[in-house]
Formats: C-alpha cells, structure tokens, sequence
C-alpha cells in the first residue's frame, strides 16, 4: 500500500512510450458454444451479472438457467458491457464461459500484457471514447471496430509488468477490505436474524410462552420469553402519515425524499434530490431524526425498503412512496422498528404481502397495520438498537476505506493511462 502512496507522488516518464491503437494490441475472438453439454460449459454471463466499476467477474447464471446465449469466452479474457457504455461495466473473467451479444469479449495480443488490459479499458478515456462511438436511441450500443481505433500509450513490456503488478497490489487492498465489508454485513444480517428468530438474552432463565406469530406469512409457531409481546403494528405506532405527490419543481424550495433515495440497504443517498415549492401545512410532512419511513410503493422486489432518519434529511419532506411511523416510546423503540421492517424486508414478507400491477407493486397501510411485530422489554431493544449501530458504523467505516481505496486506484490508471 505505501508503494502505490508514493508512486502517484512520481511523475511517469512516458518518453520511451509509443502511441497505438487499441485493435493492435486487443483482439475479439468470435468463438461460438455449439453444445453446451458437450463443451462442459458451466458459466453463463449475461450483462445483470458484470457491476459497474468492478474489475472483477463475480457473478453468473448455470446452464440449468434457461439461455440463448452463445459466445465463449476464456478465463483472462475481459468482458466489456458494449450496451449502454456509460454503466461502465467491464471485468476480467476468472473462469470460461459464454455470455450475452451485448458483451464484447477482449483478448490481449502477446505486445499487450493480459494482466494489464482490465485497467486500460477502465481508464475514465476509454469509456468516455466508448460512450461517444455509441449508436442508438434508448440502447446505444458500440462496436469492437470503432473501439479498436481507440488510442493510448503503450510502455515496454517490462514497464508492464511492473505497472500491472503496482495495479493489481491496490486492487488486493481493496479486495481486503470488501471482504471485511461482506463478513460485516453478514454479521448485521445474522444478528438481526437472531432478534426475530430467537431470543436476545440467552441467559433469561424463564419459562417460554408459545404464541403465533405473522413470521411472516407463515403462521408458524414461535416461543419466546415471559414478558415478550406479540402484538399488532397499529397498537404500537403514535403517528402514521402518508407522503404527498408533487410534481412541480422549485430549486428554492424544500427537499423532498423519494424512492430513489433510499437504497436496498436501507442507505440514504442524496445524490439526486427533487425540489419542491413550499405548501401550506408542510410542517405536518417534516422528517424528524429517527422518524421510519417505508417505501409502500415501489417494484415488486424493492417495495418495503425502509430507512431510519438521520441529520442529513432532517427537514425533508417525503413523496406518497413512504409512510412515516413514529412509534408509542413506550412501548418500542423506534430503531428496534426500523429493524423489524429491515428483518421482514430481507426474507420477502412485503414481496409476498403487496398488491402488484405492471411495473410497480404496493404494500396498503391496512396490511401493513394488520401484521405481529414482536417486542421484547425496551432495555433487550436498546441493546439490540446499540449492538446493530456498531456493526453499522463499522461498516460506514469500511465502505468509507473502499471509496479512497478505490479513487486512490482510478487517480493512478488515469495517470498511466
């Protein structure tokens, strides 16, 4: 990691480099899968499968997968997302295979070392070139001969290798800590998991009271603690408020949260906000901290997505897409409701439970209302609240070690490149 600190202090003597042309040192193979069965094909890769930004190919479909697909690829070879350019997707694959006509398959020719070419092609130039050379209206897409008249430096071969080494050192630093993200988030997952399905307070030395439970849709049965509640959601909840709809703009109004800014994580992002002109009565549709909002409408695998407010949306009001909750303090707290919705969102409860129609499906507060939510005593939910926000902000940590990593390493293939 130090090496690649001090390299981008270095300034890079390009003048034993030569100008060449992609197509000179990239080739497209045009080989074709006759027989899956018999060519012992186990991986399919389709565009859904390649993440913007990402090296690498972690994702793919099996053979048992229904497919039409037909063009092979090798492991080494990097696959470039030729529809719609600008989601930048391109990554290296770490097994053979056959994947979509929308992918162009890459090949280095033997001046060009193959270890090299993923972070030419994820050079901010190239895909800026690739995005210009599209065709097409709703699905641009380009091909491989305007690609190949893409222009770059090329250093000497042993320049390579040293340069794909430097390269791949800060790709394992990221690889690193994505895996400590993943063991966070599955740590978070787990203990949420546990709430729902078990008790907090492994030690309670009490007798289990049996009841029924909507866990979750299953009507299965369930045994928890003496003092443990199973009751309806309207029972615990102080303020229920719909969002409005608005459809005009005003860059001098107030912020308005909508389905975009709420990921499936239950994350807020803000990077596209929709003003909106100040109305009478607002004050009733203002995002305080800790306030829920559900996402009641949405498609089919998003609806039910939740978030639990923070300062950066304090003051925001919210769009007919969510329902805000605000729960009876006594009774819950609002994090441990926060993770209730997060729990039944996770397994499917509010796919299963929404009313669908095309392209869009909806959860009715009267559903919503009618579902058991389980509640311990507030002090188990307080530890629950506090266990969760530390593996939380260890993740935020983590997440935000990712980012520099990965700026650091897209600052450095755009300085070489």
């Amino acid at each position: 990691m130090e090496e690649v600190m001090n390299y981008t202090d270095l300034n890079i003597d390009k003048s034993n480099w030569k100008l060449v042309k992609f197509g000179d040192l990239v080739a497209e193979p045009k080989e074709i899968c006759k027989d899956i069965i018999a060519e012992s094909i186990e991986h399919v890769v389709g565009l859904e499968h390649i993440d913007s930004g990402d090296f690498h190919l972690r994702k793919s479909a099996t053979i048992e997968e229904s497919t039409t697909f037909t063009k092979k690829f090798r492991k080494g070879d990097v696959l470039f997302g030729r529809r719609r350019a600008y989601l930048k997707k391109a990554a290296q694959a770490e097994f053979d295979g056959i994947c979509s006509g929308d992918i162009t398959v890459l090949r280095a020719k033997k001046e060009l070392l193959s270890e090299l070419l993923p972070f030419i092609v994820h050079n901010e130039k190239f895909f800026d070139y690739a995005i210009k050379h599209s065709a097409g209206g709703l699905s641009p897409r380009v091909k491989f001969k305007d690609l190949a008249n893409y222009e770059f430096l090329l250093p000497p071969k042993a320049e390579q290798a040293r340069l794909a080494e430097l390269l791949w050192v800060m790709d394992e630093v990221i690889e690193r800590e994505r895996e400590v993200l993943e063991r966070l988030k599955k740590k978070l997952k787990a203990f949420i998991w546990q709430i729902f399905t078990s008790h907090i307070d492994h030690d309670l030395d009490k007798k289990p009271l049996k009841c029924k439970s909507l866990f979750q849709t299953f009507w299965e049965e369930r045994e928890f603690p003496v003092g443990w509640l199973t009751i309806k959601l309207s029972d615990v909840i102080s303020d229920f408020q719909n969002g409005f709809a608005e459809g005009q703009r005003d860059d001098n109004g107030i912020p308005q949260l909508r389905m975009n800014n709420v990921t499936r994580e239950g994350r807020i992002d803000l990077e596209k906000v929709a003003m909106i002109p100040f109305r009478i009565n607002i004050e009733r549709y203002l995002i305080e901290v800790d306030d829920v909002l559900f996402c009641n409408t949405n498609s089919e695998d998003l609806v039910g997505k939740s978030i639990l407010a923070t300062d950066e949306i304090v003051g925001f009001t919210f769009s007919n897409h969510f329902t805000r909750l605000r729960a009876n303090k006594n009774i819950i707290t609002q994090k441990f409701l926060y993770l209730w919705l997060k729990f039944h969102f996770d397994i499917g409860l509010f796919e299963r439970l929404c009313t669908k129609w095309i392209g869009q499906a909806a959860v009715q507060s009267e559903s919503l209302l009618r579902l058991q939510i389980i509640v311990p005593s507030l002090k188990e939910q307080e530890y629950a609240g506090e266990y969760s926000k530390k593996i939380e902000d260890s993740i935020i940590n983590v997440e935000s070690k990712i980012l520099t990593s990965r700026n650091l390493q897209k600052s450095l293939i755009n300085q070489i490149f």
